[in-house]
């Protein structure tokens, strides 16, 4: 038979599973490879820093040619942390961010050194999929602050293939080292060794290898861009040199009283303000040019290997991108829309070809558990997560699906990555100023997004009426309703796996 995707079907074989003694429950660590006939391949592609709300994957035919056309959309999907090295843990074990505890970008709080001083690397959506029999390979970023100076040629748990920058800066796009399975080899400033360029030469071969036997891939492609400095390639450079940045109706806004106190601080954009902002979109979307190019011979190639009908391949971003809404510069540590909110399209197996998922509180530590569905995996206990492989199929949101969706936001330690322009607030500088390991949480809903902050500041946004977040409710809203949030939020803060999918499920106050 060929590998279940509904629901319901993989369940069955969970149970069957039970019956035949095959599966081991003896810690919350512990992976159950289900026996099926043959498991398809799967690629997961995850941009950095990419926004949805403001129209960078427009620049991308190929994105669209390849992808959206031929494959399923999901609407709104959602990132829980709007931070890199977080939201990146959070797709690769499945769990809410207080529960894998790598808060930020950066030691002792956060970064590659507290996701390896905790040895959760020991089971990561690869060490699953290759107890599965799965040839597993990254090529591009892992985490912040990945490789320990001391051990640059360090390769985590589950990965059989390794391509990831252990020397140098590769957000620059040229001049650096790749770690390539334990050597450290050098890529100088020539245009040949643009980074983005060199993923797509080791994707390409990647595959090639690979179709010819009949191991199954899982292949995990992480390019540095959109992420400052949103270095393009030279034959981009010059190109689309009178787009503008949207100008969304939140954009430098007016009326900010009703923001918190900090936000209120921000005078409005001034004309050079928004030249500035400009040009950093156009920077933005050209970085991501040859991701397009990437994705167009990455088809290319799974067709001429024969692999193409047998594989699912994932776009989506670890975070989203504010450019001017709320008079806030750039960045993305705010939980509006606009940070939380990423593309995500997926083609596959089964799947409709050009269908759009309307929202159903689809997200970040979703993604493990549908992939490992996919694979014939049934993920260990500690995952928050639910699959919803079934819905990408349907179109119909799976029976008891979540009615809330936890949002975090912690303080940053250490020197950061991150930037912003002087003379202006962002969000960044609104959480350091707080106390180590403070943070914003809050619940998303189809219709609101309720947040509280450390200063005991309260937001409430009405999605249906207000899409761009213009008027914080907060304060005219039914108590009981303020009420029943601040209780959800309470338990969410702390919830763990099974109970938070169960408080996730309660209904909306």
């Amino acid at each position: 038979m060929k590998l279940p995707l509904q629901l319901h079907i993989f369940i069955s074989l969970f149970f069957l599973a039970l019956l035949t003694g095959c599966v081991s429950s003896d810690s919350k660590n512990d992976v159950v490879v289900l026996d099926v006939e043959k498991r398809p391949n799967i690629i997961l592609i995850l941009a950095d820093d990419l926004d949805e709300r403001l129209g960078t994957i427009q620049y991308m035919p190929n994105l669209k040619k390849y992808l959206a056309d031929q494959g399923v959309t999901v609407e709104d999907f959602l990132v829980t942390t709007p931070m890199c090295c977080p939201s990146r843990v959070n797709i690769l074990r499945g769990q809410y961010t207080h529960n894998h505890q790598v808060y930020n970008n950066s030691a002792p709080d956060g970064g590659f050194a507290k996701l390896y001083a905790t040895g959760e690397e020991e089971s990561t959506l690869a060490v699953w999929l290759q107890a599965a029999g799965y040839r597993t390979a990254l090529i591009g970023k892992y985490l912040n602050a990945y490789p320990n100076p001391d051990d640059r040629t360090y390769i985590p748990p589950g990965w059989t293939e390794w391509y990831s920058p252990g020397r140098k800066n590769a957000y620059d796009g040229y001049d650096y080292y790749l770690n390539e399975n334990g050597t450290l080899v050098p890529y100088g400033p020539d245009e040949e060794n643009y980074f983005t360029d060199v993923m797509n030469r080791k994707t390409t071969d990647f595959i090639e290898r690979a179709a010819k036997d009949e191991t199954p891939f899982f292949l995990y492609i992480t390019p540095f861009v959109p992420h400052e400095p949103a270095v393009a390639a030279r034959r981009h450079e010059d190109l689309l040199q009178d787009i503008q940045a949207p100008r969304t109706p939140s954009f430098n806004e007016v009326e900010i009283n009703d923001k918190s106190p900090l936000l209120q601080s921000n005078p409005l954009l001034t004309v050079e303000d928004e030249a500035k902002i400009d040009e950093y979109y156009r920077r933005r979307v050209l970085s991501m040019l040859a991701v397009d190019e990437m994705i167009a011979d990455l088809f290319a190639t799974l067709e001429t290997s024969g692999e193409l009908e047998n594989t699912y391949v994932i776009f989506t971003s670890d975070q989203g991108f504010t450019l001017g809404q709320h008079r806030l510069l750039r960045g993305k540590s705010s939980l509006f829309e606009e940070d939380i909110v990423v593309p995500f399209i997926v083609r596959g197996p089964g799947l409709p070809a050009g269908v759009m998922v309307k929202p159903f509180l689809a997200g970040s530590i979703d993604i493990a558990p549908t992939i490992a569905e996919w694979g014939g995996v049934i993920p260990p206990a500690f995952v928050d997560g639910r699959s919803f492989a079934s819905a990408l199929l349907s179109g119909n949101v799976p029976a008891g699906w979540r009615n809330g969706f936890l949002l975090r936001q912690y303080t940053f330690s250490g020197d950061e990555d991150e930037a912003s322009l002087p003379g202006l607030l962002s969000l960044l500088d609104v959480i350091q100023i707080n106390e180590p390991l403070s943070y914003s949480a809050g619940i998303r809903t189809l219709q609101y997004t309720y947040n509280e902050h450390p200063d005991g500041f309260v937001e409430l946004y009405d999605l249906v009426q207000d899409p761009y977040q213009m008027e914080n409710i907060a304060s005219t809203a039914a108590p009981l309703l303020m009420d029943g949030f601040s209780k959800w939020l309470s338990q969410l803060k702390t919830c763990k796996s099974e109970k938070c999918r169960m408080l996730e499920s309660q209904e909306v106050p």
